[in-house]
């Protein structure tokens, strides 16, 4: 179905609905079960007020049977017939005159349906193609997880839409059995349940000073959700990995172009072997007791809990056993910490996640009564789980807030703070945590070239009224 948008003019004298039998006439003929019968679907009718002219947003197979439709609107007056998109479309195509993005050798989810998708969910959408966007903080609030439709979504990519039916997922190299599986083959093998934070290692870009190039993150790409799958180790063992191998390299079915390569490269990342037989790194094909969905992996994923996401590769096809240190563009090109220090580059792998604590509520420029306010949060970290979160409020000194919950290594530690506030006025909000390996939130995230990694102390203004 194609997108159109029609408009029809007449005179006044001869405006329909002056007649009040002519007028319900015209209301059936634009009824939804009248347009089905010719093939249509109107998504919106419009009136303009006192000019006698009307505009239809429809979806129909052709212009030819849209016409045909319209014909007793020609009798009256004109018809203009003009083919549409929406502004999804049109911002995930790159312009009002731009194709479509090609896909690249597999099928792929439509970038106006995955835009569009996102926008009813909530999401706060930086890139319509390939589709990035992160999860507002208040929606931040509430359950341990996070709703599979709100979870923020990071894609260097098209979006695959692989067939659960004839998927495989092949293990080759330094192995002693080269293996592939279905996905029922998954499904037969023993099962584990995590729940896993992952954040997007570029997460709080935007606070950066100077500004840096990439995605205009503020501090909504994070989510936590419960994941399920089979222990990479399991299929490890089965296959039996040799002595000579040194990493594991995944393979995702996603693929596209970079800067400065004309060939069109796979989504590829690696992790030590050691690493990789770690008990709780999953091939989960679940996410929130569903199937996995395809905007975050379907129908398999890893899950690399406590690493930045980027290592945890999304529609995992390949396996593979190396014997070197794999250096693809998104382990070699990005996914690094660059520092100038001393008129030299100093680098370092993005690996684990930095300590961070989050105010969710209340929400910045939130007016609040005098009296006691509950300031309520986030915290978590890669190296180690959360041993305490304090919280300053104004010229206050720090206070320790309450843990809530359970503490955990893999995902994010409720906490939340009750403190008075009497005074009227602007007030600054911050809060900082620290984990048990003893790492301590910073006042401010040593500037990288390639903005990852922005663990600073968020402040948060409100105002006493």
């Amino acid at each position: 179905m194609a997108l159109f948008v029609v408009r029809h003019q007449h005179a006044a004298e001869r405006c329909p609905a002056q007649d009040p039998y002519l007028g319900a006439e015209l209301l059936n003929y634009l009824s939804r079960p009248s347009v089905r019968q010719h093939g249509i679907r109107i998504q919106g009718e419009a009136v303009v007020q006192g000019e006698h002219t009307f505009y239809l947003i429809v979806e129909a197979a052709d212009e030819v049977g849209l016409r045909a439709f319209m014909q007793p609107f020609e009798m009256a007056g004109s018809v203009e017939i003009y083919a549409a998109s929406t502004c999804a479309r049109v911002v995930a195509s790159g312009g009002c005159a731009a194709p479509m993005p090609a896909t690249s050798g597999v099928p792929a989810l439509d970038p106006e349906e995955a835009c569009q998708q996102a926008i009813d969910a909530g999401l706060v959408v930086h890139r319509a193609h390939p589709l990035n966007c992160e999860t507002s903080i208040p929606a931040l609030v509430g359950g341990v997880v996070m709703p599979n439709a709100r979870f923020y979504v990071r894609n260097h990519f098209q979006i695959p839409t692989l067939d659960p039916e004839t998927f495989r997922l092949s293990m080759s190299g330094l192995l002693e059995r080269p293996l592939s599986f279905s996905l029922r083959d998954l499904h037969q093998m023993r099962s584990h349940t995590v729940v896993v934070t992952l954040e997007c290692a570029g997460n709080g870009r935007t606070s950066f000073n100077p500004p840096i190039e990439g995605e205009k993150w503020e501090l909504g790409a994070v989510s936590t959700a419960e994941w399920t799958g089979v222990p990479l180790v399991e299929v490890l063992d089965r296959a039996g990995v040799r002595t000579s191998a040194r990493e594991l390299l995944f393979r995702g079915a996603d693929s596209g172009r970079v800067a400065g390569d004309p060939a069109t490269i796979r989504f590829e990342r690696s992790l030590p072997l050691d690493h990789a037989r770690e008990a709780d790194i999953l091939l989960a094909y679940a996410m929130n007791g569903e199937a996995l969905p395809v905007l975050h992996g379907a129908p398999l994923r890893l899950i690399v809990p406590r690493w930045y996401a980027v290592a945890s590769v999304k529609w995992l096809t390949e396996i593979e056993a190396v014997d070197r240190v794999f250096d693809g563009h998104y382990q070699r090109e990005k996914y690094w910490y660059e520092w100038d220090r001393d008129g030299h580059v100093v680098r370092e792998p993005v690996t684990l996640q930095r300590v961070r604590a989050l105010i969710t509520d209340p929400a910045p420029d939130e007016d609040v009564r005098p009296g006691e306010v509950a300031i309520r949060g986030v915290a978590w970290s890669g190296a180690a789980p959360i041993a305490r979160v304090e919280v300053s409020v104004g010229e206050s000194g720090w206070q320790e807030a309450r843990l809530v919950g359970e503490r955990s290594r893999s995902s994010w530690q409720w906490w939340e703070l009750i403190s008075r506030i009497d005074q009227p006025g602007p007030v600054a909000l911050r809060a900082r945590a620290t984990d048990f390996a003893g790492r301590v939130q910073p006042e401010h995230a040593e500037w990288n070239h390639l903005g990852y990694g922005n663990n600073a102390i968020q402040q948060v203004p409100i105002r006493v009224v």
